[in-house]
């Protein structure tokens, strides 16, 4: 159980080898993930009323998504009969985080990781016939967009912040009305149509716009994989300073309010600088090769 679910050879090459930073689009065979994932088997799981509330979200375009609370039972799960009726009024129904309640997804999800170092999650659309559920927005991460049923359209455009992560440059914190202004008045870079049988790699940062074109129901799984960074390197070098008493030792109250504070950075300073350098490279690069394949970073 492996990319290979997801993508064909080549996408699979092009994502371990390349990490390609534009959008790119492969043709695949099905998979156990479309048998998964058709749209009778998606409501078959929420007919159960098992599925966490938390974890799914109703969106229509241009409205702001549902608040869980309105189709949320006394068991903390989605109702499924209010979910229906929303789905029946043209609303995407996003489950998020597959990983965490879908055995199936959290063996996938452990099998990306053992292949790439990252950690991932994955959520799955279904989005009624001639609707859109999200918006204009750029992710933080790789996603490996793997289409089910129906046809989704992406407009695309390259992106307009560098290299966003985690919580950094993300699309809504950083919002500017005159971007979406511009994306619409020059129109879309790309405009893909993905198919059943389709995948993309969507890069982080790339501006897309999806819907539903067609009058049919589409279905779609995106898989979010979480790049590690040379970031991510110097807080785990940092995160083990710990260990060193100086590292503990009391900040006085006034001392923050002083004078004296500069001095305390740079004294600081110096000594994070020699405990990094006394660091053996190759012992501290095990351990994070560890740390990659089992350090779980799961978000929505």
């Amino acid at each position: 159980m492996s990319l290979k679910l997801l993508l064909p050879e080549k996408g699979v090459a092009d994502l371990l080898d390349r990490w390609p930073d534009e959008p790119r689009v492969y043709k695949r065979t099905r998979t156990e993930v479309d048998r998964m994932f058709t749209a009778e088997q998606v409501w078959a799981w929420i007919d159960l009323n098992c599925t966490p509330a938390d974890e799914v979200d109703a969106i229509k375009a241009p409205h702001p998504a549902i608040n869980p609370r309105s189709f949320t039972t006394a068991r903390n799960r989605a109702d499924a009969a209010k979910l229906h009726k929303l789905y029946d009024d043209g609303y995407t129904i996003r489950i998020g985080n597959l990983q965490r309640v879908m055995p199936f997804m959290a063996r996938i999800a452990r099998c990306i990781q053992a292949e790439t170092g990252y950690s991932n999650y994955a959520h799955v659309f279904m989005t009624p016939g001639c609707n859109q559920g999200l918006r204009h927005h750029w992710d933080q991460q790789m996603a490996v967009i793997v289409q089910v049923s129906g046809t989704k359209r992406w407009e695309l455009w390259p992106p307009v912040v560098d290299a966003p992560m985690r919580a950094h440059l993300e699309s809504w914190r950083v919002w500017r009305d005159e971007y979406l202004q511009g994306w619409i008045a020059a129109g879309p870079e790309r405009v893909i149509d993905l198919g059943a049988g389709d995948a993309m790699l969507l890069p982080r940062g790339w501006v897309h716009n999806p819907y539903n074109a067609d009058d049919d129901p589409s279905v779609h799984l995106t898989f979010a994989i979480r790049e590690r960074t040379p970031y991510w390197v110097a807080e785990k070098l940092v995160a083990d300073a710990i260990d060193d008493p100086a590292f503990r030792q009391i900040l006085l109250p006034g001392d923050l309010q002083r004078e004296a504070l500069p001095g305390i950075v740079s004294e600081t300073r110096d000594a994070l600088v020699a405990y990094l350098l006394a660091l053996d490279p190759d012992s501290t690069a095990g351990a994070l090769r560890l740390l990659a394949l089992e350090e779980l970073e799961y978000t929505t």
